[in-house]
């Protein structure tokens, strides 16, 4: 029987090739952006990657564009509350949210951060694609719920990616899926189809390449 939110297959020849060639160019951090005022022009089509703090978001960002340290890790969650833009050549924006989960934040910087985020989820017409990670040691969380909550009522697609899972064992990863298929099956506006990563290994970096280089 076919499982609901299958697992992404590897890409064929031609869409890796794809994939490598977007990122093969020149990717440039362009902005952080802290308010909506300081939007680049909305020139091109965008992705964006949303995750809890230390889900490996900046991992999988340096990975993914082949460079090491172009995105930063922040370990103290609501420290970085701006949206960071790279450009991908001239075709496509690269999107860094914030990391969520504020336990540790004040009340105002929470509250300032999810008035930006909704305000870009639901005024940026050129949004594609907002990849949302989520640790494959652990599987969705309510905090991550809270996020696919958010992405439902902008009517933003969103693409679930499971992170660090060269961590997980293989009965341990099927559980973190089972319990993700079950929170994303909760979620209109969720992409039917799961990605499995490891930026240490390499795992599915090629895969996620080829979906972005897909989108248009």
């Amino acid at each position: 029987m076919q499982l609901p939110f299958p697992v992404v297959d590897d890409p064929d020849t031609p869409e890796a090739e794809a994939g490598r060639l977007l990122f093969a160019g020149p990717v440039e951090f362009l902005k952080g952006v802290v308010a909506m005022d300081g939007l680049p022009a909305a020139d091109r089509i965008e992705v964006c990657f949303a995750g809890r703090s230390n889900v490996g978001k900046s991992s999988l960002i340096n990975a993914v564009t082949g460079r090491k340290a172009i995105a930063r890790a922040s370990n103290t969650p609501g420290r970085t509350q701006e949206i960071n833009y790279f450009e991908v050549g001239d075709a496509l924006y690269l999107v860094d949210l914030p990391g969520y989960g504020f336990a540790n934040a004040p009340l105002a910087v929470v509250e300032k951060w999810q008035r930006l985020l909704k305000g870009y989820l639901a005024g940026r017409q050129t949004l594609r694609r907002v990849f949302v990670l989520i640790d494959g040691r652990h599987g969705a969380k309510a905090v991550d719920e809270e996020i696919m909550t958010l992405l439902d009522k902008a009517a933003v697609t969103f693409q679930v990616v499971l992170t660090k899972v060269d961590k997980v064992k293989e009965a341990d990863l099927a559980l973190s899926l089972d319990k993700t298929r079950k929170a994303m099956s909760r979620h209109p506006a969720a992409f039917p189809e799961i990605m499995l990563t490891s930026s240490e290994k390499g795992d599915g970096i090629a895969t996620l390449r080829a979906v972005i280089a897909g989108i248009d």
